[in-house]
């Protein structure tokens, strides 16, 4: 579907950005990709990084601006939007720009995509926006009610929205990996853990990437992809990244979840199961053909990182993260 294709990635020159980009490149004749970003260093440094390539075009602007917005989507067939303010503490000490960029920019990258005709869009969310108990996740769950939504007045254009819904990226910058690694780098002979009993998911980029893929592919207007991916325990991580280490119990975080939790028992009844991913169906009005494929969740289905049936030992974690690479 991508082949000859426009497409534009809001935020593109981050980790999801890049990548998403060099799969597109490889795996489809593109007609052009649009990096839409208001950093016009990280927009250098990509140029240098794919050498010229002549079917990426780079557009300085940030979602909050409609008007400049509107004028990256001309032409576009279709849009990843991942461009947001993802810090739990920068959000939590600047909350009304976490708004501005977050639900405000999301109103924009709706609007902009009704009025320029944009065929499908899918938006980059997180756990953290399930049952949020903290500003960046009220802020993405109200981006991702505001993109769902947007398939029922959608109107003539017959624009569809999707969400793609994962936890923290694998070794990507900030997240726990770099931060043992980094401490085992140094000589530490302790590393700190917020909670014995945390669990996380995994997922790498490359399967963040084909699965906010597979969502424009399948995607008939207002489902949230979730994948099916495995857990881990917090404490096996740490003793795979610092064998020698003792582990230190410092206490949960402001913000901070014990557990990432992707569906609720809420969203069970609108869950389909498939072999890699689930699809949470809009609860609304909306005509949706994918409401009748897949197969229905038990009663009472829940998925979180501790209540999963797929784990990783720590051994299997030490595989993993010599061959990661820090995004």
């Amino acid at each position: 579907m991508f082949n000859n294709s426009t497409i534009l990635i809001t935020g593109g020159t981050g980790s999801f950005g890049k990548n998403c980009t060099r799969f597109l490149l490889d795996n489809y004749d593109v007609k052009k990709i649009i990096i839409f970003s208001r950093d016009e260093y990280k927009q250098f440094i990509m140029k240098q990084l794919f050498k010229d390539e002549p079917r990426l075009r780079f557009f300085v602007g940030d979602v909050r601006d409609k008007d400049r917005l509107i004028r990256a989507c001309d032409g576009v067939d279709y849009i990843f939007h991942a461009a947001a303010m993802k810090q739990v503490p920068t959000c939590e000490y600047n909350p009304i720009e976490a708004i501005k960029t977050n639900v405000h920019g999301a109103i924009n990258v709706v609007d902009a995509a009704l009025d320029t005709g944009v065929k499908k869009v899918v938006a980059l969310s997180t756990d953290k926006a399930v049952n949020p108990i903290n500003l960046y996740g009220g802020t993405k769950l109200l981006s991702d009610k505001l993109f769902i939504a947007a398939n029922s007045y959608s109107g003539g254009t017959k624009t569809k929205f999707s969400i793609v819904r994962y936890g923290n990226v694998a070794a990507s910058r900030g997240s726990v990996i770099p931060f043992f690694k980094d401490l085992v780098k140094n000589g530490a002979k302790r590393l700190p853990i917020t909670d014995f009993c945390m669990t996380r998911f995994w997922i790498d980029l490359e399967r963040g990437i084909k699965l906010a893929v597979k969502a424009l592919e399948l995607s008939n207007g207002g489902e949230t992809f979730v994948s099916k991916i495995p857990s881990f325990k917090v404490t096996d991580l740490a003793k795979a990244i610092g064998p020698n280490c003792e582990l230190e119990e410092v206490g949960i975080r402001e913000g901070e979840k014990l557990h990432e939790i992707m569906i609720t028992t809420a969203d069970a009844p609108f869950t389909r199961e498939f072999d890699d991913f689930f699809i949470i169906l809009p609860n609304l009005n909306i005509k949706n053909k994918t409401i009748n494929v897949g197969n229905k969740v038990a009663e009472g289905f829940s998925y979180s990182s501790d209540n999963n049936t797929q784990w990783l030992s720590a051994e299997d974690l030490k595989t993993k993260v010599e061959r990661i690479k820090i995004i």
